[in-house]
C-alpha cells in the first residue's frame, strides 16, 4: 500500500513537472513569435493598401558632362546608366526609347542623359564606353551610340573603329583616342557615380532623381514622368 502510495506520489510530481516545462516553453514561443509578428508589422506601412515598399525619395543624381537629347532646361531630366553590351540596353533602346524620344524629348517635356555604366563581365563593355566618350569628343555621340546598340553582337576593338569611319568621325583622332585610354576615367567617373547613386544593373534610370530599374515598357516611364510633370 506504501509503495502504490509512493509510485501515485512520483507519477503526480512528473506530470506536474512535465506541465511546468511545456508552460514555459509556450509563453516563450509566444514572445518570440510576437517579436517576430512585430518587426514585421513595423515594416510595413499600414497605409500603403497592401503594398508594402515605402516608396524611395529622390535623390539628386548629376548628369556631368554627358551627352543628352532634348531641351536643356526641360522639365524633367531622365539620367540613364547603360553598357552597350548589355542585352536589356538594347531592348529599351529598341522598344521604349523611340516611344519616349517621340512623345517626351522631341517635344521639350524631358532631358535625356547617357552616362557609362559598363559592366565587369561584359568583356567590351568598358572599351565601347570609351569609343562612345571618342565620338562625342568630335560631337557625334549619338550616332555612335546608334551603331553600337545596332550591332551589338560586335563591338570588339577593330568594329569601334569601323563604326568610327561608318559615321564619318576622323579615324585618325578616333583610333588615338581610343587607343591612348584618354577616355577611361572618364567612363570610370561614370561608373562610380551610378553605383554611389544605388545603380546596381543597367540599364538603370533617374526621372528627376526616382530610380526605374531594368527594361520597362513606355507606360512605366510615362506615369512617373507625369506625375513629375505635375510637381
Amino acid at each position: 500500500m506504501e509503495k502504490k502510495i509512493n509510485f501515485l506520489t512520483v507519477l503526480i510530481s512528473v506530470t506536474l513537472l512535465l506541465s511546468v516545462i511545456t508552460l514555459v516553453y509556450t509563453i516563450s514561443l509566444n514572445i518570440k513569435l510576437n517579436s517576430i509578428t512585430g518587426s514585421v508589422i513595423g515594416n510595413v506601412d499600414v497605409n500603403s493598401n497592401n503594398n508594402p515598399a515605402k516608396k524611395a525619395d529622390s535623390i539628386k543624381v548629376s548628369a556631368d558632362d554627358d551627352p543628352y537629347l532634348g531641351n536643356k532646361n526641360a522639365p524633367v531630366t531622365i539620367i540613364e546608366f547603360s553598357d552597350f553590351q548589355c542585352p536589356y540596353c538594347t531592348r529599351f533602346h529598341e522598344q521604349t526609347f523611340p516611344e519616349l524620344k517621340k512623345n517626351y524629348i522631341d517635344t521639350g517635356k524631358v532631358k535625356f542623359v547617357y552616362r557609362d555604366f559598363p559592366l565587369s563581365f561584359h568583356q567590351y563593355a568598358e572599351k565601347a564606353s570609351e569609343a562612345s566618350e571618342c565620338a562625342d569628343e568630335q560631337g557625334k555621340f549619338w550616332q555612335y551610340h546608334e551603331k553600337l546598340f545596332d550591332n551589338q553582337d560586335n563591338i570588339g576593338t577593330s568594329s569601334l573603329k569601323q563604326y568610327a569611319k561608318d559615321i564619318g568621325l576622323d579615324a585618325s583622332k578616333f583610333n588615338e583616342c581610343l587607343d591612348s585610354g584618354k577616355m577611361k576615367d572618364e567612363v570610370s567617373n561614370d561608373l562610380k557615380d551610378g553605383a554611389s547613386y544605388g545603380a546596381q544593373g543597367t540599364p538603370a534610370f533617374f526621372i528627376n532623381g526616382e530610380l526605374i530599374d531594368g527594361a520597362q515598357p513606355f507606360e512605366a516611364f510615362e506615369a512617373i514622368i507625369q506625375e513629375k510633370l505635375k510637381e
